[in-house]
């Protein structure tokens, strides 16, 4: 749950089906809207901006679209690079609201999902990229990944996510990794690290 609201749309699907939760007031048209369809065919645009209509009714639009990843097989790094670990509150702390990881690390400490570990490389002082898991969920782990500008397209980010993915799967939580639906460099990264697309997810958020 990434909202202290209780949700007021949300769509997934693995693939063929959809599950999708909403208020009451949006049932008797989503349960129209939907007995004919393929549960996948929701996400495409022309079906989604009937949904966004509706939504715009109750003062709500949609969100992103997520897509997510589980691993499928196991990898290991290639490259060598100079590692460092940062295990939990902590370590993590000096991070915080430092912009150049805002994928990789929440914006600051959320104890409802805190960032658990995080694996970073260097170059001598100089911190080329990093990759840190928050716990979405009990046993989940979210991975997200940064890498500075002059250090991208060296195989880093492929590197870092695929040592993390590593360690989160040995202390027996699941790790997972979500893209967004056009990042192509990011869905590579997952694919290369030993992941497959799994489901999509699709929330509203109310209007500003």
């Amino acid at each position: 749950m990434y909202e202290k609201e209780k949700t007021f749309f949300g769509m997934a699907t693995l693939g063929k089906n959809a599950v999708i939760t909403a208020d009451e007031r949006l049932l008797p048209f989503l349960r129209e809207y939907a007995k004919d369809k393929a549960g996948y065919w929701l996400f495409e645009q022309p079906h989604t901006l009937v949904i966004e209509k509706e939504l715009n009714k109750y003062g709500y639009t949609l969100g992103h679209s997520h897509h997510l990843y589980l691993p499928s097989k196991e990898t290991e790094p290639k490259g060598s690079f100079t590692i460092k670990w940062y295990r939990g509150y902590e370590e993590i702390k000096p991070f915080y609201g430092d912009k150049r990881f805002p994928n990789a690390l929440c914006e600051q400490y959320t104890p409802e999902r805190p960032d658990t570990l995080a694996v970073c490389a260097f170059e001598g002082e100089n911190i080329m990229g990093m990759a840190g898991c928050s716990q979405d969920a009990p046993g989940w782990q979210q991975i997200g990944i940064d890498i500075l500008p002059e250090y991208r397209s060296k195989g880093l980010g492929t590197h870092l996510v695929t040592l993390l993915k590593n360690k989160i799967t040995e202390t027996g939580d699941i790790p997972f990794y979500g893209t967004g639906i056009a990042n192509f460099h990011s869905m590579n990264i997952a694919v290369n690290c030993g992941f497959k697309p799994v489901w999509v997810e699709i929330s509203a958020k109310k209007l500003s």
